[in-house]
């Protein structure tokens, strides 16, 4: 089976003569992503074709990262690679601090309430602003917004895939 990737970032465009590429970080560590000497996968969405890459240096420029890899010194090289996707393998994943999750463990947990009411499933995860916000698919095909606070969000267990919450009045 192959091992599982995670995107960490998108090649947008070239800068400059000498090789570097712009990219824009869907990463919430990319100064660890992006870090010297850090080894991604460079893919294209469209062949799948993949090239392990390394960072040579980056910076951080207008939301985006600079980035100029050990393979590659002038445009011409690094040209034909826009729109590629970086990725990381599993194993690369950073290990988070307690009550800290990645999406792709949050996508696809059943969501109760604290009184045992099926609400349904997590289908995708919005930031708006200054929390989260997951959105639940409920088996009537109706979808529910669920702040991501500590008042509503109660119990995240990963392993089983199951999220407790506290619907607080006026969230459904």
């Amino acid at each position: 089976m192959a091992e599982k990737m995670f995107t960490v970032g998108k090649v947008v465009n070239t800068q400059g003569i000498r090789g570097e590429i712009k990219v824009y970080p869907q990463t919430d560590f990319p100064e660890v992503r992006f870090a010297k000497d850090s080894e991604l996968l460079m893919i294209n969405p469209e062949t799948n074709q993949t090239i392990p890459v390394k960072v040579e240096r980056s910076r951080e420029h207008k939301n985006m990262y600079v980035v100029k890899l050990e393979q590659f010194d002038n445009i011409n090289d690094v040209e034909k690679y826009k729109g590629w996707i970086l990725k990381v393998t599993e194993a690369d994943l950073l290990e988070l601090p307690d009550n800290e999750y990645y999406y792709f463990e949050i996508v696809g947990c059943r969501v109760v309430t604290d009184e045992g009411e099926e609400l349904g499933t997590i289908k995708e995860i919005l930031a708006p602003g200054a929390n989260d916000v997951w959105v639940v698919k409920q088996p009537k095909g109706k979808e529910l917004l669920i702040p991501v606070i500590d008042e509503v969000v109660l119990d995240v267990n990963v392993q089983e895939k199951l999220v407790t919450v506290h619907l607080m009045e006026g969230l459904v």
